[in-house]
């Protein structure tokens, strides 16, 4: 009787997961199973979103004690909340007595945490207040909500659902807090926020964030701030694009001017991979009057943020893997995150903060204020769910990206590292979380 030979699953399944991650080739687009399959979805929230340090809110979400948001990733709901002396906290969205979900509204205000179905009631630190009528000797103590590790950078909230998050953070924060702090967010207020169903998969989201090579034909409102020149090297500029040029040169030397004499940094930072915690962040002029991403370019706030003296200091950019992405200006902020709902559904949040002070109708116009990122989203959205159809069809190969799409490739370098440290971490007994 002769047997028939072991099949190795990994070996000769080409759409198995852990060949897929070893075998990604450099410089081209992920396979179609990284955006499309339920198992790569189940690993991307393990992997990155359950176990990497993610942006959550901004802290002017949350501006009273007893105010919170909630944002669910995947399986977990997680509370934001600042407590009776104003730090802010997060917990796991769930009741310690029989796991009933806390608090089901995106955001609100409350004095304590009250379970809806028992009763138990917690205070914003997470403190177990009142149980009932309990047998002698429960310890309210024991049961407080369980804590999820959280850091506020500069006015920005960011959380890690692992045990042990990654210990580079600390660093980034430390080197991006320089660049933000002057647009002092902690003295904002939400002017607007939008959120946005994208009918496609979160890498898709990313990338399509990560580049631009989309955008001189998908985003006629954005490219009105934007130097046409972008792209091309100096020697490479065509005659017709010099004037162009030479406005982008002029810019800039007024964006270094102002800057200095406001304390900005401006300088490039850019580790997207070869590190737990990737993140980009630069200062840039706009074209047009400079001042803000309006269809003019002029300021949308007449309110400047903090101490800043001007309104014409460009853009601060800043991308952080895997799901966020801010511009900071002169006069406002605008932040923006995603959360995977599906492996074809993708939740992105945009959220503008303009001064405190500021008076809407009279400082600012809402509407002003949001077109040119609400209608780019709204762009972004159409043509990343032609991407994921795209990706659907059996006739999908993955292409390779282009010179100017070198931040998809680091993101990609970046995704495949989590994925495949989660892996080592879990064969060897580790836990994530």
């Amino acid at each position: 009787m002769t047997l028939a030979p072991e099949v190795d699953p990994r070996t000769d399944n080409p759409d198995n997961p852990d060949r897929l991650i070893d075998e990604r080739r450099p410089g081209y687009c992920l396979d179609a199973p990284f955006y499309l399959s339920e198992e790569f979805f189940r690993r991307d929230i393990d992997a990155v979103f359950a176990s990497t340090w993610i942006f959550a809110a901004a802290a002017a979400e949350v501006p009273e004690p007893g105010d919170f948001v909630t944002i669910d990733i995947g399986d977990y709901s997680v509370i934001i909340i600042r407590d009776d002396d104003e730090n802010i906290r997060a917990h796991h969205n769930v009741c310690r007595h029989r796991g009933a979900r806390l608090l089901s509204e995106a955001n609100g205000s409350v004095g304590n945490i009250v379970c809806s179905y028992h009763q138990w009631t917690y205070s914003p630190e997470g403190d177990l207040m009142s149980a009932g009528v309990q047998a002698p000797g429960f310890d309210r103590t024991c049961f407080s909500l369980r804590s999820v590790n959280v850091r506020v950078v500069a006015g920005l909230v960011f959380i890690c659902l692992a045990q042990n998050p990654p210990e580079d953070f600390a660093e980034v924060a430390e080197r991006i807090a320089p660049y933000i702090e002057p647009h002092a967010l902690d003295k904002t207020k939400v002017a607007a926020q939008v959120d946005l169903i994208e009918h496609s998969n979160w890498k898709l989201v990313m990338e399509n964030n990560r580049e631009c090579y989309h955008c001189e034909a998908g985003h006629p409102e954005l490219t009105c701030t934007f130097f046409p020149t972008y792209g091309y090297a100096p020697e490479e500029i065509p005659k017709r694009l010099k004037p162009a040029y030479q406005r982008y040169l002029d810019a800039e030397e007024r964006l270094r001017v102002n800057s200095e004499r406001n304390n900005l940094p401006t300088q490039l930072i850019a580790e997207l991979s070869g590190r737990a915690t990737g993140f980009r962040i630069e200062r840039a002029a706009l074209d047009g009057k400079g001042e803000s991403y309006t269809m003019d370019g002029g300021a949308a706030s007449a309110k400047l943020l903090g101490d800043l003296d001007t309104p014409e200091l460009g853009r601060l950019s800043m991308h952080t893997q895997p799901n966020a992405w801010f511009h900071f200006m002169g006069d406002h902020a605008v932040t923006f995150s995603l959360v995977p709902l599906g492996p074809d559904r993708t939740l992105v949040r945009s959220t503008w903060l303009v001064h405190e002070d500021a008076v809407e109708g009279v400082d600012y116009d809402v509407e002003n204020l949001t077109t040119v990122w609400v209608k780019t989203n709204e762009q972004d959205a159409a043509l990343c769910a032609k991407a994921h159809r795209g990706i659907s069809s059996p006739a999908y190969v993955p292409g390779p990206y282009a010179p100017t799409e070198s931040d998809l490739e680091e993101f990609c370098t970046w995704y495949i590292e989590r994925l495949q440290a989660h892996r080592a971490q879990n064969s060897t007994g580790g836990q994530s979380r």
